[in-house]
């Protein structure tokens, strides 16, 4: 599941060429997944520049029953420790690749007990992928919500069998990962706080993904975080404040919820593989995403 090597050349994603799927194509498929990226923050590779031990730990791929089907998942734990906090951790398009294992670590080193599903398993292998419009076009423009939502609901029953305390379960994503976030906080009543970073919050709707973080904004189960860039050229911050408005406008968890957004950072500045990675607001989030979860009982 994890890889460390390079990916193959991403040269036919960036600005003034095309690629199979064609560029009105990519940024229509972009536009409707809540995909975000600039072609200059494209992944380079996939090895965090941080590195987090996993000493103390019990960490590692394990495999996850979903009515049937093996869903494989990276986990990470303080070693020995039950009645843990859950925290899922939900990808990028990329999927779990090291970067989102080491940030599974680092949870498990705050505490929890983090676990990072490969959501897009059933449609491909993202991480065989070298071309963006491809692994959109072939893999996550087939990943329908309602199976990702039924894949987190058996996450979360794997986390209570294996260590974890269900009764605190946070939810945390990146891009792709960040708008399953604000989904699953308004789908599953045990959440008790999300964190959701850049992830994309209006969109069209479709057969596979009938609604966005401002149609379920109201009826939150949790409060959730939501960690933005202002220099993200992917996710106006119109869209942002029509989320803010869908929230004020709902129930008591949409209401606690929240907003930061960086003002110089890019999309992706949590992301430390990558050049769109800035620090301060990368270490500022993490320190605001620990606090939240602690806030409202993860933790």
């Amino acid at each position: 599941m994890l890889r460390t090597d390079q990916h193959a050349d991403f040269n036919a994603l960036l600005p003034g060429t095309t690629t199979e799927a064609g560029p009105s194509r990519r940024t229509a498929l972009k536009a409707a997944l809540g995909v975000g990226y600039a072609a200059s923050a494209l992944p380079i590779m996939a090895q965090t520049a941080i590195k987090t031990p996993a000493d103390g730990l019990t960490a590692g791929e394990v495999t996850i029953d979903v009515n049937g089907f093996k869903m494989p998942a990276y986990r990470a734990a303080p070693a020995g420790k039950t009645g843990l906090p859950v925290v899922l951790v939900l990808s990028e398009i990329f999927g779990v690749h090291e970067y989102i294992a080491d940030t599974a670590r680092r949870f498990a080193r705050a505490g929890y007990l983090a676990i990072a599903p490969e959501l897009f398993v059933r449609q491909g292998d993202a991480q065989s992928y070298g071309e963006m419009a491809k692994l959109i076009a072939e893999v996550i423009s087939k990943v329908p919500d309602e199976q990702v939502l039924g894949d987190l609901d058996a996450t979360v029953k794997w986390a209570a069998a294996n260590g974890g305390d269900a009764a605190k379960l946070g939810v945390t994503g990146f891009c792709w990962g960040g708008r399953q976030t604000w989904l699953y906080a308004a789908h599953n009543p045990a959440v008790k706080a999300g964190v959701a970073w850049y992830g994309r919050l209006v969109g069209a709707q479709s057969p596979l993904n009938p609604r966005h973080p401002v149609d379920v904004a109201a009826r939150l189960n949790g409060p959730v975080l939501g960690l933005y860039g202002a220099a993200d050229t992917g996710i106006p911050l119109d869209t942002v404040d029509k989320m803010k408005a869908a929230l004020a406008a709902g129930n008591a968890a949409a209401k606690a919820s929240q907003f930061v957004v960086y003002p110089d950072a890019p999309h992706a500045f949590h992301a430390d593989y990558r050049p769109s990675f800035r620090k301060e607001p990368a270490e500022d989030g993490w320190k605001r995403a620990l606090a939240w979860f602690a806030q409202h009982g993860v933790a």
